[in-house]
């Protein structure tokens, strides 16, 4: 898989804009950047080609080990380290340890993929976390959101691995492929995404350029150019 330009970002929350054409589109604002490169990883180096970049100051309570790093690249300490793996080496060639990259690495219109995790949501049965029908409701089923059951007894004589069953839902790593970058305020350092991205507000999110594109996209921005 292609991997390409990206920020460390954090979400702030939805809310709708108006488009040139009056319709009303709901969006995603987020936090994206500024961040600072911490370092740049090369392949001749360190057997890839990648950024590493900081996001968020941070005054107090850096390691030891973390606060060496920082002082050898003679940037502030950051609350978030991240690397963002790139496939090519030219690309490097812009960036330079120490250099700021904010949200005007997008443009309005563009498509990129977020990762963020998702909201976590506890101990939940199988009606809410797979969207089980359950029992009936009446009648003194006494069979309403139960599992019921979950296998044969003496041929294979257990559970199938996999078989959905209650247990923890949420918390884990999502990304969404191809969200529209609706506006760029560059001044207040935010993105404005067309509709939801994973994850609760507040929560840190990347923001990447968009890896799979359609042939339809594809084609929409050929003629554009």
């Amino acid at each position: 898989m292609a991997r390409k330009e990206g920020l460390i970002g954090r979400k702030v929350g939805m809310t709708q804009v108006f488009a040139d054409d009056g319709n009303q589109v709901p969006v995603t604002v987020i936090q994206a950047g500024p961040c600072t490169v911490v370092g740049v990883r090369t392949r001749d180096s360190h057997g890839y080609d990648a950024l590493q970049l900081g996001f968020e100051a941070r005054k107090k309570n850096v390691t030891k080990p973390m606060a060496g790093h920082f002082k050898k690249a003679n940037v502030e300490p950051m609350r978030i380290v991240r690397e963002i793996r790139l496939d090519k080496a030219e690309t490097l060639q812009g960036y330079q340890v120490g250099q700021a990259v904010t949200a005007e690495l997008f443009k309005p219109g563009e498509l990129v993929d977020v990762v963020g995790v998702t909201k976590g949501k506890g101990f939940q049965g199988g009606v809410r976390r797979y969207g089980w029908y359950g029992g009936d409701a009446t009648h003194g089923s006494m069979f309403h959101r139960a599992p019921g059951s979950i296998g044969a007894s003496s041929d294979p004589s257990r559970v199938w691995p996999g078989h959905h069953l209650p247990g923890r839902m949420g918390g884990e790593q999502r990304t969404v492929l191809n969200v529209s970058v609706v506006r760029v305020l560059p001044e207040q350092s935010l993105l404005l995404l067309r509709g939801a991205v994973p994850g609760a507000n507040g929560s840190l999110v990347m923001i990447r350029k968009s890896v799979k594109i359609t042939k339809a996209q594809q084609q929409q921005k050929t003629e554009k150019k």
